[in-house]
């Protein structure tokens, strides 16, 4: 009798695990403005150190929140005032493996540290407004080049 009541515990468990994901993830994403997001969280082994997630626009804020986390804050929390994209590549060597072909690597500075954010090809303009948009008559230096490579 020991042996089952320890595995309708384990199962108990994991499926109250699976529910907190489920409504963390409806709570974050209550509102609009969600994009599918990876960010680089570190730079130890070359093209690895992806996280994926999703990104909330909130005000002058990207957040973002890890994929896979119980955690009802934000991750990592990029301000538009503080952001400048400095590159757009594309995903390389080991990072091919690790995210989908149409994702695009935007490489941004920012007065915390520089991060690298990943996200679909059909994503970045929208970033990119959002990143640009300032109220009227106020210049946005917020792109550091426009020469990119076409992606």
């Amino acid at each position: 009798m020991e042996i089952v009541e320890g595995i309708g515990i384990g199962f108990a468990v994991v499926v109250a695990a699976i529910l907190i994901l489920f409504i963390r993830r409806a709570l974050v994403t209550r509102s609009g403005g969600i994009i599918r997001l990876g960010v680089r969280v570190t730079t130890v082994l070359d093209g690895r150190g992806w996280s994926p997630g999703f990104g909330r626009f909130v005000g002058d804020e990207l957040r973002w929140y890890r994929m896979f986390s119980f955690a009802l804050r934000p991750k990592r929390v990029l301000s538009r005032k503080e952001l400048v994209v400095e590159r757009r590549r594309l995903p390389e060597g080991q990072e091919r493996l690790s995210m989908p072909a149409d994702w695009v690597i935007l490489r941004c500075a920012s007065h915390h540290a520089p991060v690298e954010i990943a996200m679909a090809r059909s994503t970045v303009t929208g970033f990119l407004s959002w990143l640009e948009a300032a109220p009227p008559g106020a210049a946005s230096p917020r792109v550091a080049s426009q020469d990119w490579p076409a992606a």
